[in-house]
């Protein structure tokens, strides 16, 4: 569940299977292309990025530029108490309906 209630973004659902996987992996092992991710999910690339943000502010994972996307290593792989990663799911779900609302808007900008 979000913030408001409801139930959870894509890109939400992707960073907790994503996670769970990643735990088990070594570090610095490299995660599935984003295109393979795509194929996996059946979501929008850029949904998957979104759901790979999430793990990268969680330091569960690591990006090197175009080389792709690593476990984390050390005590940032998936060490933090889960109401902390509950936290940071309703945060980017708040944010990502924040951005939403203000694409409709013609607030002043």
């Amino acid at each position: 569940m979000t913030a408001t209630g409801g139930p959870k973004t894509k890109a939400a659902q992707v960073a907790d299977a994503l996670r769970a996987e990643v735990r088990a992996m070594k570090p610095g092992e490299r995660l599935p292309t984003q295109r393979e991710l795509v194929e996996r999910f059946g979501y929008a690339g850029q949904t998957i990025q979104n759901g790979l943000a999430i793990l990268r502010a969680e330091g569960v994972i690591v990006s090197v530029g175009n080389l792709g996307n690593f476990a984390a290593g050390g005590e940032e792989q998936g060490d933090k108490p889960d109401e902390l990663t509950e936290i940071r799911s309703q945060i980017q779900a708040l944010a990502e309906r924040v951005a939403k609302l203000e694409s409709r808007c013609d607030c002043g900008a």
